[in-house]
């Protein structure tokens, strides 16, 4: 029997919760919220009582995000159970003690049934980011259940939710919450890189293009590449290790750059020239030269709500006419959104209309999407973010 508040749901609006979607809307609920505080576990029942599900309360526009719908004791050993699905599913991957590739996703929010909750694993440190306070007030328990799921393979835990909180949100700042990493350096597909979890973006390293980078490899060799949005290099450094002639990588921040550097160096059977760009790609990119057989477009997201959403496509529009414009005949494009509230269709359109507008002839090679560490929940559509397509260019 669980003791958590109860909150009711309208006639009718239960349906989304039987097809085991894992957001509760404002709008669905008719009764229960007044006398409860943002952050509390609570019990979703039907208008006529029936149990639905357990989850994280808040106010806002999504007011209840499902942990479970099942009626379960949220304590320390649903957290130990709820990790070790997901490491047990990493195994399964070929990923827990793969030495060309020790960097992965461990925790992928809805998609692994925890909503708000992202931890990425690094050769035996793993970076939490909690995007909801609720999940925050629960980081230790989840310390102790990396620790009991990882054992050995797992050195220190570090938590950094600062940045993906709300801005009042009273914390600590990031902190290790346990031990201390044994190496800052972790490999992906046998290429070295450096991790920054710090200061880094996101928890330090975008995981979820890796499979992306190594399609790009399979098209490098001989080839000059244009990375922008470079970040650490990801792209940049694939291409290099597979052949290519000549890679130029751009991003507006130094900080990446050096970075970028750094990874390239870290790499020492890299031998083909590279050049780093301090530039706002937006503008940089208006003024290169026709002589790049693949451009990589790999922006931040434009939209991170749908207020922004046409302000975005219009961004995507413009950023991709330009390469279209500006790539070598018989070139290759790979172009990229993260933007949640920007689909699968919505960008292809998009990046279609750019296309028409170029007037050049341009084919799908392939629709690209985010790996499997970082798992789409067939009843929760939003856990798809990540799309792409390689194009190539007449």
């Amino acid at each position: 029997m669980l003791n958590y508040p109860e909150i009711r749901l309208k006639k009718g609006k239960e349906i989304s919760l039987k097809r085991r979607h894992h957001w509760v809307f404002s709008g669905a609920i008719a009764s229960g919220v007044s006398e409860i505080t943002a952050g509390s576990l609570v019990q979703v029942l039907s208008s006529k009582g029936e149990f639905l599900a357990v989850g994280h309360f808040a106010q806002g526009s999504i007011m209840v995000r499902i942990l479970s719908f099942e009626p379960v004791q949220i304590d320390q050993d649903f957290w130990n159970q709820k990790i070790l699905r997901a490491i047990q599913l990493r195994a399964n991957l070929g990923l827990l003690d793969n030495p060309e590739t020790n960097v992965f996703r461990l925790i992928h929010g809805e998609g692994d049934g925890l909503p708000g909750l992202i931890i990425d694993y690094y050769q035996g440190t793993s970076v939490i980011q909690c995007h909801d306070p609720a999940m925050y007030a629960h980081r230790l328990a989840i310390c102790e259940a990396l620790k009991s799921g990882l054992g050995e393979r797992l050195a220190a835990v570090y938590d950094k939710s600062f940045e993906t909180l709300p801005k009042n949100f009273p914390s600590s700042g990031n902190e290790w919450l346990f031990g201390k990493p044994k190496t800052d350096l972790v490999q992906e597909h046998g290429a070295t890189y450096k991790i920054d979890w710090e200061k880094g973006q996101k928890t330090g390293f975008f995981i979820d293009q890796r499979e992306n980078r190594k399609l790009l490899a399979e098209y490098s060799r001989g080839k000059k590449v244009l990375n922008t949005f470079c970040y650490s290099g990801g792209f940049s450094v694939m291409s290099l290790l597979h052949g290519a002639r000549e890679v130029h990588s751009v991003d507006i921040s130094e900080n990446a750059i050096e970075l970028t550097e750094e990874n390239i160096t870290l790499n020492p059977q890299i031998s083909a020239p590279h050049e780093s760009v301090v530039a706002d790609v937006v503008k940089y990119i208006r003024e290169i030269g026709s002589d790049y057989d693949i451009v990589v477009l790999d922006p931040p997201a434009f939209a991170k709500n749908m207020k922004a959403r046409h302000n975005a496509v219009q961004a995507y529009k413009r950023l991709n006419l330009e390469a279209f414009k500006k790539i070598r005949s018989g070139g290759i494009l790979f172009t990229f959104s993260c933007s949640q509230v920007v689909d699968k269709m919505l960008f292809k359109n998009t990046v279609t209309a750019a296309a028409l507008e170029s007037g050049r002839n341009i084919r799908v090679l392939h629709y690209l999407s985010q790996p499997s560490d970082h798992p789409i929940n067939i009843f929760h559509p939003e856990t798809e973010y990540l799309k792409g397509l390689v194009l190539y260019v007449d």
